[in-house]
């Protein structure tokens, strides 16, 4: 009998949440190849941890880690990075192209878990959530002000899956969606009733602005302080994209003036945020450790999706969702 080429690798896999919600991936796995190492920290990998457990694996199915040049030079027999999720900003895609590294991701298994958070935190700062649960367990019954959605315009800054599973979901709260993307989905935004903007009309109109795209040079600090000049007084700002998509420094200064009446951030530029972290200390901020993905579906398909990608390039086939 034929041996199995599989039984022969390695497989790192870092992300603490995979095999989670569904045992079966891990056991799948180890089934297949001949040995897979977990991560153990209970947190994603800097770039000195990977480097050493990088050297002798051959697929490393790969969380938040910090996968740079270091990373990638050290290891001497990969040859497939696949993302369980969508960003890929922590990934040296240049290197991995050098070195003959396949790079694949998961894209849309997280959307709907996304979109979902994004909509709850939209209402939990609308209707002061958070607050209204700690004073009531405190025994106080306070009268909080809310918002409705209804009425109110909320922006999204990238309408891509996430942001379309966004203004789908808003379609029964009676508000008006405005979207702004580069390269813009006509249809989907017509089909969801969605009317498609320049960036500074969303800013500059939003009652609840809603970040959902992807962070590249162009949109590293894109909310800074210019930005937050031109949102409207007393707007709401959401972040379930990435952290360095803020310029943190300059959003605590706009919700401590009053400029902002809140933020939900799920996403920081440092995770975890140091514990005395400015925006930590606002009561109009709520923060969540970015979260978005960890639901039973978006983990149960970033699982697999990641896996059976890596086990493509493994077997010498061409993965699903190639990158590089």
């Amino acid at each position: 009998m034929t041996e199995n080429p599989l039984k022969k690798c390695r497989v790192l896999v870092t992300p603490t949440s995979f095999g989670r919600e569904d045992p079966s991936l891990r056991a799948y796995l180890e089934a297949e190849v001949g040995e897979v190492i977990y991560n153990t920290t209970g947190k994603p990998l800097t770039s000195s941890e990977l480097i050493e457990r990088i050297r002798g694996v051959d697929g490393f199915i790969a969380g938040l880690d910090d996968i740079d040049r270091r990373v990638i030079e050290n290891a001497d027999r990969l040859r497939v990075i696949s993302r369980y999720g969508v960003g890929l900003d922590a990934v040296d895609l240049q290197v991995a192209r050098e070195k003959g590294v396949v790079v694949t991701n998961t894209p849309g298994a997280n959307s709907t878990s996304v979109a979902e958070l994004t909509i709850g935190l939209m209402l939990s700062l609308a209707r002061n959530i958070p607050l209204a649960s700690q004073e009531t367990k405190g025994g106080r019954w306070p009268r909080l002000a809310g918002l409705l959605l209804e009425g109110k315009v909320v922006g999204l800054i990238g309408f891509g899956s996430i942001g379309q599973k966004v203004a789908q979901r808003l379609r029964g709260f009676d508000c008006t969606v405005l979207a702004y993307d580069p390269y813009p989905d006509e249809d989907r935004a017509e089909e969801f009733g969605v009317k498609l903007s320049g960036l500074p009309e969303v800013v500059q109109r939003s009652d609840f602005l809603s970040l959902h795209c992807p962070l590249t040079d162009e949109t590293r600090n894109l909310v800074d302080q210019d930005f937050l000049s031109q949102m409207k007084p007393g707007a709401f700002l959401i972040n379930t994209a990435r952290g360095e998509l803020i310029d943190e420094t300059a959003l605590f200064e706009a919700l401590q003036c009053g400029k902002l009446r809140g933020a939900a951030l799920d996403v920081f530029t440092k995770q975890p945020p140091e514990p005395g972290s400015p925006l930590l200390g606002l009561p109009q901020v709520i923060a969540t450790p970015h979260t978005g993905a960890h639901s039973d579906g978006a983990v149960k398909a970033m699982g697999w999706g990641a896996l059976n990608d890596c086990l493509a390039v493994l077997r010498g086939d061409e993965p699903v969702n190639r990158v590089v």
